[in-house]
C-alpha cells in the first residue's frame, strides 16, 4: 500500500520537483538495492542497477499510473532490467531442463513458506551458504519470481504483474524453484548434519 507521503512526493516529482524525487530515493533505495543483490548477487551490479532503476523511473515517471505503490513500479522497472543483465551473461549454473526435472521427480507436495529470505530461516552457517548457492544457480526467470514472492514476499498477482506472467506461470515457476533448492538441500540432510530451522 503506497504511502500518503510516497503519493505526495511522487506528484511533485512528477511536476518536475528534483526534490521530491530525491526523497523517494532515500525512502526506496535500501529496498531497491537489496532486490538488485539478490539476483545479482554482486555489490558493485546491485549498485549499478539501483543507478540506472532510478534513472529509468525519472526519464519515464510520467508514464507512472498509480495503479500499484510507487515502491512496486520500481521493482518492476529493476527487475526487468536485472533480468536483461542475467540474461547477457547467461550467468545461470543449472537449465531450464534441470528445474523441471527436479519438479517432475519429487515427492514433495507442500513446501513451508519462505518470504523475508529463507536464508534468515537457517541459524547453520553452512546450510545458510548452501541454500544461498543454490538460489544463485537458479535460471533467470525462475530466480526472479522465486526472490520476488517467496524472498520479498510480494503476492502472486503483483509478482505477476511486474514480469508480465500469468498468476499461474508464476505459481509454477515459484513451485518448481522451491522443490529445485529442496533436492539440493536434500543432500545435506542425508549426510546427518543436524542443522536448526526457524527462528530468524
Amino acid at each position: 500500500m503506497e504511502s500518503r507521503q510516497e503519493t505526495q512526493l511522487v506528484e511533485k516529482a512528477r511536476k518536475g520537483d528534483i526534490g521530491a524525487f530525491e526523497e523517494l530515493i532515500r525512502m526506496t533505495g535500501g529496498r531497491i538495492y537489496n532486490l538488485g543483490f539478490k539476483l545479482l548477487r554482486n555489490k558493485e551490479d546491485a549498485s549499478d542497477l539501483m543507478q540506472e532503476t532510478y534513472i529509468k523511473a525519472y526519464e519515464h515517471i510520467d508514464s507512472f499510473r498509480g495503479n500499484s505503490a510507487f515502491s512496486t513500479w520500481l521493482y518492476r522497472i529493476a527487475t526487468n532490467l536485472a533480468l536483461m543483465k542475467m540474461r547477457r551473461e547467461k550467468n545461470q549454473k543449472v537449465s531450464t531442463d534441470e528445474i523441471k526435472e527436479a519438479y517432475d521427480n519429487s515427492m514433495v507436495k507442500e513446501m513451508p513458506d519462505w518470504t523475508h529470505n529463507p536464508a534468515y530461516h537457517f541459524k547453520n552457517q553452512e546450510l545458510k551458504d548452501l541454500l544461498n548457492r543454490a538460489i544463485d544457480s537458479l535460471p533467470s526467470k525462475y530466480r526472479s519470481v522465486f526472490v520476488l514472492h517467496d524472498m520479498e514476499g510480494f503476492p502472486v498477482s503483483e509478482v505477476a504483474d511486474m514480469l508480465s506472467l500469468s498468476e499461474p506461470a508464476v505459481k509454477t515457476r515459484s513451485h518448481r524453484s522451491r522443490l529445485f533448492l529442496r533436492e539440493r538441500l536434500a543432500d545435506y540432510f542425508k549426510q546427518g548434519h543436524k542443522a536448526q530451522v526457524g527462528g530468524g
